[in-house]
């Protein structure tokens, strides 16, 4: 009787050194997950984010904003290395030799995903328990579709925002704000 060979677990170190085949990963329990490229709307709510944010944490020395496709390691042995579309880190957890080459070596303080339309309820879903299980402090959840938000806490509470309500940094991005609906424009 045959026994089949294990496949091997994906790393995070393995991932970081994969040549560029045009793809996008992320990493889940050591399984590569390919990632559908985004459409332009879903890029261009995205990029609005990161602008709106990052200029609001610049210019309060928050911390960083970090855009697509910058790894988090979120867990390990095995391996989980997510990457939101938008992400937030704060300067107290910066490492003192400064921002990392590789993927950040914890959760982001806030995870945005952007809903695709090749996004399953599933898909999104896990994605959100694994940033929550590693620490994320905060996730948003931005529904292009409906023109909504989904907030996620750490502490389980979770709340929808209609495009008429304030989208808040809370206290983890202390004094940023801005209406659902402007992310939509």
């Amino acid at each position: 009787m045959a026994i089949a060979a294990a496949e091997r677990l994906i790393t995070a170190e393995d991932l970081f050194h994969m040549p560029d085949n045009g793809c996008r990963y992320e990493l889940v329990k050591g399984e590569l997950i390919r990632m559908a490229p985004a459409g332009a709307r879903h890029g261009e709510i995205a990029s609005r984010l990161d602008r709106r944010l990052g200029g609001y944490v610049e210019a309060q020395g928050l911390g960083v904003v970090c855009a697509t496709d910058t790894g988090f390691r979120l867990a390990q042995n095995p391996d989980t290395v997510r990457a939101p579309d938008v992400s937030f880190v704060a300067r107290e957890r910066i490492p003192a030799e400064g921002v990392p080459e590789q993927y950040w070596p914890f959760a982001p303080d806030l995870a945005v995903e952007v809903v695709s339309p090749s996004d399953s309820f599933d898909e999104v879903a896990a994605k959100v328990s694994d940033y929550l299980a590693a620490g994320t402090r905060l996730v948003w959840i931005v529904h292009p579709r409906t023109r909504t938000v989904m907030i996620y806490r750490a502490t389980g509470e979770v709340r929808l925002l209609q495009p008429q309500e304030e989208l808040s940094g809370e206290d983890v991005i202390p004094g940023f704000s801005c209406r659902v609906e402007e992310l939509f424009v």
